[in-house]
């Protein structure tokens, strides 16, 4: 009984910690992190889910890339999923989007060889400055 009581005294502190941070975790070559509540960091790629419909959610992807100047630009769409992939300033973005539910969409984005978080998050505000500005 002291036992398990212990561990629940040393596991709350450590969960709120985990709580109030930005986070990650690394098993093999597998990275998973969250950053404030609203940004999942998998495998270089910065996921973030936007309470749009798929269709707006894909015209603010292709035009954040434009505005961004983006050059050899591929789109590839499907009914619920499609990815952007281009180059911006001679490094690779590669965008994905997946339908969730009817006013959900989620979007990853990838930017350089193993995934720039900073940039990635950039590419992200952007998106959500256009959905707010159409």
């Amino acid at each position: 009984m002291k036992r398990m009581l212990l561990r629940f005294i040393l596991l709350v502190p450590a969960l709120l910690m985990i709580a109030a941070c930005d986070t990650s975790l690394t098993v093999g070559r597998k990275t998973i992190g969250i950053r404030s509540g609203e940004f999942l960091y998998t495998d270089g790629y910065l996921r973030a889910t936007y309470t749009f419909p798929f269709e707006k959610v894909w015209s603010a992807c292709d035009k954040t890339l434009t505005d961004l100047k983006a050059t050899d630009i591929e789109r590839n769409r499907k009914i619920a999923t499609g990815t952007l992939s281009a180059l911006i300033q001679d490094d690779k973005v590669r965008i994905s989007v997946e339908y969730v539910e009817k006013e959900m969409t989620s979007v990853s984005v990838m930017a350089g060889p193993s995934g720039s978080t900073l940039a990635s998050q950039l590419i992200h505000d952007r998106i959500t400055t256009v959905l707010k500005n159409p």
